[in-house]
């Protein structure tokens, strides 16, 4: 039916708790556009089924009569419903093997899958995204990770107050504990053997702007990369200062040949360059990383690399690896799985490649979760519903059942859809090859 949206309960991921939109948000469509709004019934969502109701919409299980029906994450096979159009995020557009069975599935269907990560502006920037709340929250949990860290060794810091994010009530809350253990450092100053404290970022996008927005309300003091050496050289530290140095991709990579870095010939030829991150790691406490990273790409670090290091050193300086970017097996090779809200750590032990849950153990702490926005439910689903709400006047009203060159549909999301009525779109019919693989 037109004018009918479906919002799903998310129903892969069991410490999902956000939603596409808020009660509010659903409360405008109703009101200023006239949309009639279908909620799928759900106990673990951050808002209330209650609260939806009052805002307007229908409370229900089935969401088969809706135009088309928004999520977040992937969906169960079993929850997919026949001809239907669906904007979540797949997860399935570098050809991940994980989800080719439920982009299958949506074929076999004759579904219709759109994918928020490819709705772009005129120039390519992404419009509908969470990146800034992975930084958020992957910062906050850091923090908390290597304050445990910290307290097992024996060593009594601020960070040992930081709690994991979603154990606070808001963002505001855990920002102000963050503010807390910076004033607490500021006052008191860091242990000796912890001087001088650097934490490493890569990454240009949301994911690293936001993590580093956390960061930034301790007292930081940012070094440039290639004056890096020259700062540990001159032993012009303070124990009442963090440090952090920012890492750009000329900073992260080199061609093999010595030759420096040219940025489209890395795009081109990945395979030219190798990683230059292990000479910066020694001398790093903390390292959060926010790259994409693509198979074909040189590793930023290896597992060689960190068996070496602490065959140098069994008590090297690096103590968490906040591995926001969640890429198993990929620029960080340790990255060995992806954690959740409910068990985020583990300690990757270089020398015999062990790896135990939590944050004892010979070797960095890794923090994996690969859903980080939704340990911070309330505010993250009301900026993405914010971003999404100009959109859905038109989106609810589209007839479907049209080809896709007939579509009336917003300029941005002509190129997010991946699938229409069961047919790969020209854009991603590379996607068979996988598809074929994964039988």
């Amino acid at each position: 039916m037109r004018n009918l949206i479906g919002i799903r309960k998310e129903s892969k991921y069991p410490t999902e708790r956000r939603a596409p939109f808020t009660p509010d948000q659903v409360k405008d469509l109703i009101r200023a556009y006239d949309i009639n709004v279908i909620v799928q019934s759900c106990d673990k969502r951050f808002f209330k089924n209650e609260e939806y109701e009052r805002a307007g919409a229908i409370i229900s299980k089935d969401l088969s009569e809706c135009n088309i029906i928004f999520g977040i994450k992937e969906i169960p096979v079993d929850d997919l419903t026949p001809n239907m159009p669906y904007c979540f995020f797949s997860h399935t557009i570098k050809g991940q093997s994980h989800n080719m069975a439920m982009l299958k599935k949506m074929m076999e269907l004759k579904d219709t899958l759109i994918d928020y990560e490819l709705v772009k502006d005129e120039k390519g920037k992404r419009m509908i995204f969470f990146g800034h709340y992975a930084g958020y929250a992957g910062m906050i949990d850091s923090l908390w990770a290597l304050g445990q860290r910290l307290l097992w060794e024996g060593i009594d810091t601020p960070f040992g107050d930081i709690k994991q994010t979603n154990q606070y009530e808001s963002l505001d809350a855990a920002k102000a504990a963050a503010k807390k253990a910076g004033t607490n450092i500021r006052n008191v100053g860091l242990p000796d053997k912890l001087v001088p404290f650097i934490c490493g970022f890569t990454g240009y996008g949301q994911v690293s702007k936001g993590s580093q927005a956390i960061f930034d309300l301790l007292p930081v003091e940012a070094i440039h990369a290639k004056r890096f050496f020259d700062f540990i050289n001159s032993g012009n530290f303070s124990n009442k200062t963090l440090y952090k140095a920012e890492f750009a991709k000329p900073d992260m990579f080199e061609d093999k040949t010595g030759g420096g870095f040219n940025l489209e010939e890395f795009k081109n030829h990945p395979d030219r360059y190798t990683s230059r991150m292990e000479k910066f790691i020694p001398h790093l406490t903390m390292f959060i990383n926010g790259i994409f990273w693509r198979p074909k790409n040189p590793r930023l670090l290896s597992k060689e690399f960190f068996k070496s290091l602490y065959k140098s050193n069994p008590k090297p300086r690096l103590r968490v690896i906040g591995d926001i970017s969640c890429d198993v097996s990929g620029s960080i090779e340790i990255t060995v799985k992806a954690t959740n809200s409910r068990n985020p750590v583990f300690v990757y032990e270089p020398l015999t490649g062990r790896v135990v849950d939590g944050w004892e153990g010979n070797g960095p702490v890794i923090l994996a979760v690969d859903k980080l926005p939704s340990e911070i439910p309330f505010e993250a689903s009301r900026d993405f519903g914010k971003a999404l709400m100009p959109f859905i006047p038109e989106l609810a009203k589209i007839d479907f059942s049209l080809s896709l060159a007939k579509l009336q549909m917003p300029r941005q999301f002509k190129s997010a859809v991946i699938t229409h009525k069961g047919r790969l779109t020209p854009q991603y019919d590379h996607l068979k090859s996988h598809l074929d693989r994964s039988m």
